[in-house]
């Protein structure tokens, strides 16, 4: 049974900056594509960031919303992907959705697999 588990949410300022943790287990691999996703209050849940180990040249993919200001990475041997973001806006509140599926590349909710419970990133202005 593959599990997510994302940490490191919380309240920060407006400018500040936050690393979202997510760890897998129960046989994810380092060839799964692993994504973050967020949902605001009352909104639906949208892409933010993904990666690819497979691919050569270009593996990772940003929502427009956060290009330059969040980057995805991800240590194989501690089976975690993590999501630095930085310079927050108030409107980047939302609970971070670690996902993951067995497949390329992808930025559609209904592509992914296996999510977690989320974790909640509150921006005050």
């Amino acid at each position: 049974q593959v599990q997510l588990a994302e940490s490191g949410g919380g309240l920060v300022q407006a400018g500040g900056s936050l690393r979202l943790s997510c760890t897998t287990s129960g046989g994810t691999s380092s060839t799964y594509t692993m994504g973050w996703f967020r949902q605001a209050p009352g909104e639906e849940r949208e892409f933010v960031a993904a990666h690819d180990n497979r691919r050569s040249g270009t593996n990772t993919y940003y929502a427009d919303s956060m290009k330059g200001r969040c980057t995805i990475s991800r240590d194989n041997a501690k089976n975690t992907v993590y999501l630095q973001m930085n310079s927050l806006k108030p409107e980047d509140t939302a609970v971070y959705y670690c996902a993951a599926r067995r497949f390329t590349i992808a930025t559609m909710e209904s592509d992914f697999e296996y999510w977690g419970q989320g974790t909640q990133v509150t921006v005050s202005s």
